[in-house]
């Protein structure tokens, strides 16, 4: 299992990075070429209305981007996944659940992109500002709402009805001063053979959710801990941290990537900012940005995790069945025990399994 865990990761690995770098060349390419102001100068023609032209725009470059990338998401994403019987989907209903995605997506960036289009052309060299601000608020209103508005356009949502492991599961809750009326189960079978359960939720909206294929393969003394380890994220305050983390960095990235995007409009002749055929630019550098913050993003995760466990340990009290609820957990996501040390420094947003249980066994 290990060496098969860790080709199927090193592959999906592999084929993120030359997507990832692809991505980076063609924009470019894009935008060195004047493809980007041909673009452009079609949209233009089919509206005068600027702020039309950049959505036309921008849903242009996206349907290329990913016609042109269909070949490496449908190995990645499809191929794969059932060559390594993970996946449940059929294609056509792999293609239904993307296309899905995508509309629920467009829903919601197309209001985030035309304020970021009226932010850069009311506040000047300052856009960056209001831009941080709207999306922090939106982050917050996604964060509340995903639980009851968009999880249940993808998954059916039921109560779980195990009275006994919901009692502990209530008592824990309460042990970490979280108000639970119901923990809930989703269809995570229709699409994968992966199992998962996750704390959502803002206020009201704040959920347990479990995944049917958890529940089909885990004991209840796993389930438990597992939970615990969700509840730990709650009473740690992670959820808040991570928000006021996330806003601190989107501060400082966006302003990065305003300077750098101001400094090379003139590389390329463009002369204003607000020119729809530039803004490819700012992808550029967001990338760049990204790449950089990655490691720094990846720690904080992984140390959130490392309390996360330390807190399931310490309020379950059943350190074998959390260690054995993470083992299964790996050889059920076919995940790679022991990845290289870079690896899990630059990529993951958990520790490897190893690492976890060497922590675990020594608390």
């Amino acid at each position: 299992m290990t060496g098969k865990a860790k080709k199927y990761n090193n592959i999906k690995l592999a084929g993120g990075i030359a997507k990832g770098i692809a991505s980076f060349i063609l924009i470019a390419v894009f935008v060195v070429s004047g493809l980007s102001r041909s673009l452009y100068s079609f949209c233009a023609s089919l509206s005068g209305n600027e702020y039309i032209i950049f959505i036309f725009f921008v849903f242009a470059a996206g349907i290329a981007s990913s016609v042109i990338f269909f070949p490496a998401d449908y190995y990645l994403d499809y191929y794969l996944e059932h060559k390594y019987s993970l996946s449940n989907q059929t294609f056509f209903k792999w293609i239904w659940e993307d296309l899905k995605e995508s509309l629920v997506g467009s829903a919601i960036s197309i209001p985030i992109l035309l304020l970021f289009f009226l932010a850069l052309n009311k506040f000047g060299s300052l856009w960056w500002l209001p831009f941080s601000i709207i999306l922090f608020i939106v982050s917050v209103l996604l964060a509340k709402i995903a639980p009851v508005v968009i999880f249940p356009l993808f998954y059916k949502i039921t109560a779980y009805n195990n009275d006994e492991l919901k009692e502990k599961i209530m008592k824990l809750s309460e042990g970490a001063g979280m108000k639970v009326e119901n923990i809930y189960l989703f269809n995570m079978s229709k699409n994968t053979k992966k199992a998962n359960a996750a704390f959502t939720g803002l206020g009201s909206t704040k959920r347990i959710l479990l995944g049917d294929t958890l529940i089909e393969n885990f004991t209840p003394d796993e389930i438990e801990t597992i939970i615990a380890h969700e509840l730990g994220h709650y009473k740690k305050k992670h959820i808040i941290k991570n928000i006021i983390l996330g806003v601190f960095f989107s501060f400082i990235s966006f302003y990065v990537i305003a300077s750098l995007y101001e400094m090379s409009l003139l590389w390329i002749g463009f002369s204003l900012r607000t020119e729809i055929a530039a803004l490819p630019l700012l992808a550029l550098w967001g990338m760049l940005i990204g790449a950089l913050l990655a490691p720094v993003s990846s720690y904080i995760s992984r140390k959130f995790e490392y309390e996360a466990d330390a807190y399931a340990v310490e309020t379950a009290g059943k350190k074998e069945a959390f260690i054995s609820a993470l083992n299964k957990l790996t050889d059920q996501n076919l995940a790679d025990r022991d990845p290289h040390p870079f690896v899990e420094w630059y990529f993951y947003s958990h520790p490897s399994v190893g690492n976890r249980e060497r922590n675990i066994i020594s608390l």
